[in-house]
């Protein structure tokens, strides 16, 4: 279908000048945002802030040897990407399962899973930028006693196989 320059919405008065891209400085993130324990989290795209529909987007920096208390996030799903240091994640009903992601890794916490993030290293921050499918975050903190020995789950694609799998 050729393009005609014709959008689907009417260009509103500003011609998009202050309603079109947003830049939100990585030091103007706001932290009063939906917390779990052992994390701060920090929002820089929601409805309140840029007027975002169907996304929320920000920081989550969890200290040196720290864990997060067991939560989900309801119906959204959540895409967690690791900038630095190591994450240990936990989940399944009794945070059962684990498998471990470092910088450059894309984690994917699909809706209701409860979950916990840990820091697997003792003495670098975990520093990671969360992308959430709605405008809001919705956080579910849960009472969850942790197995003691968690089943390891490799953290593969269906492409890159496991060794020896």
């Amino acid at each position: 279908m050729p393009h005609d320059g014709h959008h689907s919405h009417e260009t509103p008065p500003d011609g998009w000048k202050h309603s079109g891209v947003r830049v939100i400085p990585g030091d103007n993130l706001d932290t009063n945002t939906a917390q779990t324990p052992g994390m701060n989290r920090a929002a820089a795209i929601n409805a309140a802030r840029v007027g975002a529909q169907k996304i929320w987007a920000g920081t989550v920096h969890i200290h040196p040897d720290a864990k997060t208390g067991a939560h989900h996030h309801g119906a959204l799903e959540s895409v967690i990407y690791v900038v630095k240091g190591r994450a240990r994640m936990r989940w399944g009903e009794r945070l059962e399962f684990v498998a471990e992601a470092g910088p450059g890794d894309f984690i994917y916490v699909p809706p209701y899973v409860p979950h916990q993030e840990i820091n697997a290293s003792t003495d670098e921050t975990l520093e990671c930028v969360l992308v959430r499918s709605d405008n809001e975050a919705v956080v579910v903190n849960l009472d969850i006693e942790p197995v003691e020995r968690p089943e390891k789950v490799l953290w593969v694609d269906p492409i890159h196989k496991a060794p020896g799998g």
